[in-house]
C-alpha cells in the first residue's frame, strides 16, 4: 500500500491515524459543524469506530475507500476529514467536513481540487460527484467554485433529524477538470505555505 499524502496551496491530506479521533470529534461530535451533514452529531464511540474503519479502509485491496485528515498545508493537526470511495464506472463520490473555525476560508474549494487529482490523477477515474443539503448554500458555491456542475436532485435521499432530506448533487469529469496551481499529489508535501467552507455528505 502507497499512503496517500497529498498538498496544495493551504492544506494537505494524508492518512488517518489513531491521533486523530479527538479532533475528529471535535468535527462530528459538534451540532454546528455536522448541522447540513447526512447524520447526526456522533458519539465518541462513534467517532472511534470511524478512525478504526478509515484505518482499517487503508490496507484494503483493492482498496476502494479513501478516508483522509485535513491539515494545513506543513501542519500535522487534523482540521477536517475527507471521503473519497470509488464506484463501478471508474466513478467515485466525495465530501469532507471541516472544523466550524475554519470555515469560509477557500479550504473546501481546494480540498475538492484535491480529491478530484486523487481520482483523476492517481486512480483513474472518469467522474467524481458529490451531494449537499438543500440549504447548504456554502457548499454549493464550494462545489461550483471547484467546477462541478449541478446534476439534479434526489428526493429523500437521507433520513436525518427525525425526517427524511432530499440532497441536491454535483459532478465533474475528468476531461472537465483542471488542476489548481502548487499541488503535489505524490509525497511529502512541499515547505510550509500560507493560506470553511461547510463540508457535504459522504
Amino acid at each position: 500500500m502507497t499512503p496517500v499524502h497529498m498538498a496544495g496551496p493551504s492544506l494537505a491530506l494524508r492518512e488517518v491515524e489513531p491521533e486523530d479521533t479527538d479532533a475528529l470529534l471535535a468535527i462530528y461530535g459538534d451540532p454546528e459543524a455536522t448541522r447540513h451533514l447526512s447524520f447526526e452529531p456522533r458519539t465518541p464511540e462513534q467517532v472511534q469506530a470511524i478512525v478504526d474503519r478509515s484505518i482499517a479502509s487503508a490496507t484494503d485491496t483493492p482498496r476502494t475507500e479513501y478516508c483522509l485528515a485535513m491539515t494545513r498545508r506543513g501542519e500535522h493537526q487534523l482540521i477536517g476529514y475527507a471521503r473519497l470511495a470509488t464506484e463501478p464506472q471508474q466513478a467515485a463520490t466525495i465530501g469532507f467536513a471541516l472544523h466550524p473555525a475554519e470555515w469560509g476560508k477557500g479550504l473546501g474549494t481546494e480540498t475538492v481540487h484535491l480529491l478530484c487529482a486523487l481520482g483523476f490523477q492517481r486512480l483513474g477515474l472518469h467522474r467524481v460527484w458529490a451531494a449537499r443539503s438543500p440549504h447548504n448554500e456554502a457548499s454549493a458555491r464550494t462545489l461550483l467554485r471547484a467546477g462541478m456542475t449541478e446534476d439534479g436532485r434526489i428526493r429523500d435521499h437521507v433520513f436525518v433529524h427525525g425526517a427524511w432530506r432530499d440532497s441536491i448533487t454535483y459532478s465533474i469529469l475528468e476531461h472537465e477538470w483542471t488542476p489548481i496551481d502548487d499541488v503535489n499529489t505524490k509525497g511529502r508535501p512541499p515547505a510550509l505555505a500560507p493560506d470553511a467552507d461547510r463540508g457535504q455528505e459522504r
